[in-house]
């Protein structure tokens, strides 16, 4: 029989009150650099086709391959891979992005940068919300930027459930300030384990800290990402790590997108501190290249 490897650390009901469960023993699980899912559950003519007779009971389990920990005591993580799509058929109707974001509390989010090139007019901005009459467990609570290539709102949406499911197998084998300097932990057992096939991952202390620099944010995150390619330089003893294309937002409590407060993009974390960037303008699509040094937490699994 199928023995899961998941724990459900929180569960939240459609008000999005605790029914089980410990938001403090989600934050410790993402603290040690655990992996979230979160299982929602929906109506299908509630939630995808509001003309249908059928009120098929939906489940869906959703992967946040990036997750925030925001001031050490607050759990939120995005879906940085999400195509959209049109159930149960195929997908949406415009290629984008998908970038959901969910909080431990249960408010969520969405930024949809278009991948296909249609061109836009509109400045950034608040726009009007979305006339979502017709889907009564929808309630946005603001928009911006809905003339843009990068359209984003903040909402809840009333599943029936909320369950945020971890994978808490992770192990912590180095910690080092931006310098390289190390904290805890040993270069050599990072390099042993990923040169046996390891998983890696790494938690990136204030990453996000010059999304808006017209206001650079104090509040102290950490930001985990998984590790997709790994290089040693074995005189240097200098690990390199290729990340997983990740979504950067303007920390706060909740995390919330607004206008130009987010970007996407990857990343090439070194454990000297060094960090080269290669972000994506959602507005324009436009890449850029940047570096900077920050503490670091390397995991292995």
């Amino acid at each position: 029989m199928f023995k899961s490897t998941w724990r459900c650390d929180l569960t939240l009901d459609s008000q999005c009150s605790i029914t089980s469960g410990d938001p403090d023993r989600l934050v410790d699980s993402i603290r040690r650099g655990a992996d979230l899912r979160i299982q929602t559950a929906f109506r299908h003519n509630e939630h995808i086709d509001t003309a249908s007779a059928s009120d098929e009971l939906i489940r869906e389990v959703a992967e946040f391959k990036t997750t925030y920990l925001m001031d050490d005591r607050f759990v939120a993580g995005i879906m940085t891979n999400r195509q959209p799509v049109q159930l149960p058929d195929g997908f949406g109707p415009r290629p984008s992005m998908s970038f959901f974001l969910y909080n431990q509390d249960g408010q969520q989010a969405i930024a949809r940068p278009f991948l296909d090139g249609v061109p836009t007019s509109g400045a950034p901005g608040p726009s009007p919300c979305d006339d979502h009459s017709a889907m009564p467990n929808y309630h946005q609570i603001d928009g911006y930027d809905g003339d843009t290539n990068a359209p984003s709102s903040n909402f809840v949406y009333a599943f029936d459930t909320f369950r945020y499911l971890v994978r808490d197998d992770w192990m912590e084998v180095l910690a080092h300030d931006r310098e390289g300097q190390v904290v805890s932990g040993s270069i050599d057992e990072l390099a042993e384990a990923f040169a046996d096939g390891a998983d890696v991952k790494v938690a990136i202390r204030g990453l996000c800290a010059d999304v808006e620099a017209e206001a650079p944010c104090m509040m102290d995150h950490e930001v985990f990402v998984p590790i997709g390619y790994s290089y040693y330089y074995t005189a240097q003893q200098c690990y390199i790590g290729a990340a997983h294309p990740t979504v950067r937002v303007r920390p706060a409590i909740p995390l919330r997108y607004h206008s130009n407060a987010w970007d996407f993009g990857w990343l090439l974390p070194r454990t000297d501190g060094f960090c080269a960037r290669l972000l994506n303008d959602p507005y324009t699509l436009q890449f850029h290249r940047s570096e900077r040094r920050y503490a670091m937490r390397w995991f292995v699994r």
